[in-house]
Parts: C-alpha cells; sequence; structure tokens
C-alpha cells in the first residue's frame, strides 16, 4: 500500500467514524417500512431521497449488501450526456443532465458537475452519418449537439491527433458542450446525506434473502441477513445483480450481465479540457480533478459476474488512446478495474412495475447507468409513489419486451 491509499484508507476511516451521526452508519432495521429501496448506489439512494423529499414517505430503507456507493456507482468512468438518438431516451438522460446541472445545490454537496463538454469522434464514412443523424435527431427533441470538422474538433481538444496516416483517420465529431462529468462516489454520498436528514435508514451489511408475498400475491416484506422487514413496496435498484434479486422474488429478467473495464493514469497537470469519445475503437478519456487521465473501455463479449475482465480488452483501449493521442505513450497506468453492467436485449434500461403488486424494478441500464443517476431516481422515485409509472419512465417498461416496441440504442451506434 502506497503512502497516498494508506493516507486516504486513514481519512476514509475517520470520516466515517466521526463525520457522521450514528444512526446514519448502520442503524438496526425496523420492523416495518412504508418502501424498501434494494441497493446502496446512486440511483437508490437517489430514489429514496426523492421517496422521502417530494412524496412524503416517512418510513424508507435503503439495504445494501456491501457498502454505498461500493458497486458500479463507485466504478464508473463519470461521464455525463444526453445526446442519444431515440425520443424516449433522449428523454430521460436530458431530464437526468438537467437535475445534475442543480445537483450540488439541491444536495448541499459538491458532487463536481464539471459541463465541460463530450466530443464523440467519427472515423469512417458510417461514423460521420450516424454521428450527423444523432445531431439532427437531438437537436428536434431540444438536446444541444453539434457537427465539428476534424480541424474544429483539434481546436476544441487540442491533444487529439487529426494527421491522416493513423488506422482510424478522424473525420469529424459530434459534440454536446452541455456534457461533462461529476464525481461517481460524491454523487452517493450527497444522496445518503440528504436521505439521511430525511429520515430514511441506510442499512448497510445486509443482504436479501427473500422477497415475500402475501395470499394475494402482493408484496409483504423482505428477509434478509439482518432481520425480517415488513414493507409493502420493494424497489429493486441493484446493478449488475438484478437477476439475482429478482430470481429472489420468483421472477427472471431478460438481462445479461458483462464486465465492463476502466483504468486511470498517473496523475499529471491539467492537459485534457473534455470528454472525447469512440466508439469505432471503444475508447473514452477524460480527465480527473486529481490529475488521472481517466479511461474507459468496451465491454467483454461474454457473460460473467467478474469484476477484472479480459486483459485483451484493456491493451486494445490503450492501443486506441495511443493513437488518438500519442504524446501519452510514455504514460503509466495506475490501477484498473471492472464492474458488473446489466443490459437488455435492445440496450435500454428497464424502469418498470412488475406482475408482483408492490414489486418495482430498475435496471439494464448497460454503460449509462451513471449518467442517468439523478433522472432515473427521480422519475423511479414518482412511479413508486403513485404506483404508476412516470410519463418519462413508461417506456421503459418490462412490456416492451411483448409488444415489441424496443429502444435499440446500440442500433443507433452508441456503445457508452
Amino acid at each position: 500500500m502506497t503512502k497516498f491509499s494508506a493516507f486516504n484508507v486513514a481519512r476514509n476511516a475517520f470520516s466515517a467514524s466521526k463525520s457522521w451521526p450514528k444512526q446514519w452508519r448502520n442503524p438496526e432495521p425496523r420492523a416495518s417500512y412504508d418502501a424498501v429501496i434494494i441497493g446502496g448506489g446512486g440511483h437508490g439512494l437517489g430514489t429514496a431521497y426523492y421517496l422521502a423529499k417530494e412524496h412524503g414517505l416517512t418510513k424508507i430503507a435503503v439495504v445494501e449488501k456491501g457498502w454505498i456507493g461500493g458497486g458500479n456507482t463507485g466504478r464508473n468512468t463519470t461521464i455525463i450526456r444526453s445526446n442519444y438518438l431515440y425520443d424516449e431516451s433522449a428523454g430521460i438522460y436530458e431530464h437526468s443532465v438537467k437535475l445534475w446541472e442543480k445537483l450540488s445545490q439541491e444536495l448541499n454537496y459538491n458532487v463536481m458537475y464539471s459541463p465541460r463538454g463530450v466530443l464523440m469522434l467519427a472515423h469512417n464514412v458510417h461514423d460521420v452519418q450516424s454521428s450527423m443523424r444523432h445531431v439532427y435527431a437531438d437537436r428536434l427533441n431540444g438536446v444541444d449537439n453539434e457537427w465539428l470538422s476534424p480541424e474544429e474538433c483539434k481546436a476544441f481538444c487540442p491533444p487529439l491527433n487529426i494527421s491522416n496516416n493513423i488506422r482510424y483517420p478522424v473525420m469529424g465529431g459530434a459534440l454536446q458542450r452541455r456534457g461533462g462529468v461529476a464525481r461517481h462516489d460524491a454523487v452517493a454520498w450527497g444522496y445518503a446525506r440528504g436521505a439521511d436528514r430525511l429520515g430514511v435508514d441506510i442499512i448497510q451489511n445486509c443482504e436479501v434473502l427473500r422477497i415475500d408475498r402475501d395470499a394475494a400475491g402482493t408484496v409483504s416484506g423482505i428477509e434478509t441477513t439482518r432481520g425480517y422487514i415488513k414493507t409493502a413496496k420493494v424497489g429493486v435498484v441493484a446493478a449488475g445483480h438484478t437477476s439475482v434479486v429478482m430470481e429472489r422474488a420468483g421472477l427472471r429478467m431478460p438481462l445479461e450481465s458483462f464486465p465492463l473495464q476502466a483504468l486511470v493514469s498517473e496523475p499529471i497537470k491539467p492537459i485534457f479540457p473534455c470528454v472525447v469519445m469512440s466508439n469505432t475503437v471503444h475508447a473514452y478519456i477524460s480527465q480527473s480533478d486529481k490529475g488521472e487521465l481517466v479511461i474507459g473501455a468496451g465491454t467483454d463479449q461474454y457473460i460473467s459476474y467478474s469484476q477484472q475482465g479480459g486483459l485483451h480488452i484493456a491493451a486494445h483501449t490503450l492501443e486506441a488512446i495511443c493513437e488518438l493521442f500519442p504524446q501519452f505513450r510514455r504514460m503509466r497506468m495506475l490501477r484498473n478495474w471492472g464492474g458488473i453492467v446489466d443490459t437488455t436485449y435492445d440496450r435500454s434500461p428497464i424502469l418498470s412495475k412488475t406482475s408482483i403488486p408492490g414489486l418495482y424494478v430498475n435496471c439494464g441500464w448497460g454503460t449509462g447507468g451513471f449518467k442517468a443517476t439523478p433522472g432515473s431516481a427521480h422519475v423511479f422515485a414518482a412511479s413508486m409513489a403513485n404506483d404508476e409509472m412516470h410519463p418519462i419512465a413508461a417506456p421503459f417498461s418490462l412490456n416492451r419486451f411483448q409488444s415489441g416496441r424496443l429502444i435499440d440504442e446500440a442500433a443507433a451506434a452508441v456503445a457508452h
């Protein structure tokens, strides 16, 4: 352990022991709650926050198998954008971006939202056509997006290599100036603090073993490793492990789980002004406030719950980054990691009631989960509180897999 990581461990331990009320750290579960959220990541904590703040539920619990923010929320590459193709996708992600813009003020906690711009590169004729299609579709939906020439891309992101003698030459790019990044774990902590102030119980180290139903088939409670909890409403927001949790209610979900890798470099002084993404080479890059280059890759091509992933994926990503940004070739990578992403057949999320009254599910975000955090939590809370899906969430119902009305963003050439 380096002196820096040792310092961070000590600092976090001090923060956990001194800065938070005892009740927040790990209260004992009550006998019953108005609603229980399974999953203590950004979406789950956000859902609990909005349930308490906007819908008046006074007895809410968030139960988390591990520790809050310890799953995908703390393992992502922090990108925020809403430049999706289909109307339904643009609706949920644009709703989220608008909430991101005011989230620090809303929570009285700095989530370090930085609208530095997201530039999505095009490397061939198909890329150009697809990107310009996105630009026009986004404008029709009131979402900012614009097309840049290679020279304009270089002016916006000076480190970018736009020479013609590279394997994937830059032929232009689509820029969303309102896109950017935020601090991943700060979002979980901000929502946790806000929910705690509103009386929400946040119960860590509490695995759900069973979701019970009464004689009428309605949710009646959950069995956990820390005791039984009565509740008539359960929201499952357990990214990466939704299928496992839903099986404990007797439901099978149309999901597959894949490893998704990312890595960061040694810290350097500010050099990278924006977020650059390339779907063709499956690589994206930005710079954190600590100076690290944050680099993300594509999903592994096999189903797994592994949090490591294939080495060849990271190697391919670094080769692509070094071609687009040759000045980074001599930099050393500090660490890499993997998260588990749930994906659906159409690579769009599920926000839905289920066939079991009182059981709701929020999952399947794939690579889009972090950027959707506040918007997803906001509409999911409204859906649970009113027992009717919010208009923004309604298109993402489970029913679409029966009706065939899919929202196929994967076919729209959006990888992340």
